[in-house]
């Protein structure tokens, strides 16, 4: 008893002596558009707190809402705090939070999905959650679907586990989760039943939103490198996270370090792509965009907005699979575009940032599979025009501690 005593009092003073913290935040949303699952983001950096946060409780009116805190930098300590919510046009919502110490067993129900699996010598795949490798060592055929895959309700993506590292798509009938059940490779009991699949073949392309080096005449892939790292930052709820990070790169007269950090937000079709460098970047030229799907025709504004719309068969058995249409799309902010180019099996922008150690850009992609979305490349390249919008004019979020 007196053991018990004791503890709740030095809980008490914890939390006296800042322990836990209640702030307020106010979001706007200023754009002309109505929001919905709007990522609202908090850098818990920036808050100067005197305690590691271990949980947090958002609420909107007294009600709970799922929200998640997400180590970004793997040192054990939250980065981030992330939640989303609904906004109509010109609204602005209070939030409270409360951020604690003390660790929470709250599960909330997920919005997205993500795995990474290894296979044994018997075939059977086990979960893993991080991998490092050499550069010269070949793991790809080892990883079950290539590397990390990962979801929202709309759309699934994998990341290739080689120098390619190439964005993959899988296109979806019906809203939903699939890749737990599917993992990537659709059974024809699951096929039957209104799973989607794998949509589109990327070959040596850059997929959809896939950052490329750039050798003058045409993309080139991450290599040689020294090391090459894939691992799920974050498994949800409201948002998956998935990195590949290269250690040694020898590019364009430079050794570089680089994480390319994909976030996928509940509710979202889209990715947001972070670039992270080690040291400020140089004269050093990259390029990303779309790949050039047999028979597409292409929109661009010429000031980082690229998209296209084709068919072509998904994989190289034409006998059992259906040519599928997809529309790919690309935008990168203007300040990082330095040039517009095509190369044989991409529409590209190439992409800079000297002194920068962080590039920002985003990735999305349709499939005419899905009942929810876009049948024609009129109605496609309409939407990423809007998209480019909300991009450009995300929610407004104020502390107020």
């Amino acid at each position: 008893m007196k053991k018990l005593l004791i503890l709740i009092f030095c809980f008490s003073i914890l939390t006296a002596n800042g322990q836990s913290k209640k702030i307020v935040i106010e979001v706007s949303n200023n754009w002309n558009k109505a929001r919905t699952d709007a990522p609202v983001v908090v850098n818990l950096n920036a808050l100067n707190l005197d305690f590691a946060v271990r949980s947090a409780i958002v609420k909107f009116e007294d009600v709970e809402i799922p929200s998640q805190l997400d180590d970004l930098t793997d040192d054990k300590n939250a980065d981030e705090l992330a939640f989303i919510a609904d906004f109509s046009i010109g609204e602005t919502k209070i939030f409270e939070v409360e951020l604690s110490v003390a660790k929470s067993e709250k599960n909330y129900t997920s919005r997205v999905y993500a795995e990474m699996l290894i296979s044994d010598k018997k075939g059977n795949h086990r979960y893993i959650e991080s991998l490092t490798v050499p550069g010269t060592s070949d793991v790809y055929n080892q990883l079950h679907h290539h590397g990390p895959a990962f979801e929202s309700e709309l759309v699934a993506y994998r990341l290739y586990f080689d120098k390619k590292q190439t964005i993959d798509i899988y296109g979806k009938f019906n809203k939903g989760f699939e890749i737990k059940e599917s993992q990537f490779y659709p059974t024809d009991e699951q096929l039957s039943r209104g799973f989607g699949d794998d949509v589109l073949r990327v070959s040596g392309s850059c997929g959809v939103g896939t950052l490329k080096g750039w050798n003058g005449k045409k993309a080139v892939h991450i290599e040689p490198v020294s090391t090459r790292t894939e691992r799920i930052v974050a498994y949800g709820p409201v948002r998956a996270i998935v990195e590949v990070a290269v250690c040694g790169w020898e590019y364009q007269g430079a050794e570089l370090g680089m994480i390319n950090r994909y976030t996928l937000y509940a509710g979202h079709r889209d990715l947001q792509v972070d670039v992270l460098f080690s040291n400020p970047l140089g004269d050093e030229m990259f390029c990303t965009g779309v790949q050039d799907v047999k028979g597409s025709v292409s929109y661009s504004d010429h000031k980082g907005l690229i998209a296209c719309w084709g068919t072509d068969w998904p994989v190289n058995d034409t006998v059992k699979y259906a040519k599928e249409t997809v529309g790919l799309a690309a935008y990168v902010p203007e300040e990082y575009v330095k040039g517009e180019v095509k190369d044989k099996p991409n529409y590209l922008y190439l992409v800079g940032g000297k002194g920068k150690k962080h590039i920002r850009y985003y990735a999305s992609f349709t499939s005419t599979k899905e009942k929810f979305g876009y049948k024609s490349p009129e109605a496609w390249f309409a939407y990423v025009k809007e998209w480019k919008g909300d991009l450009d004019n995300p929610v407004n979020v104020k502390i107020k501690e």
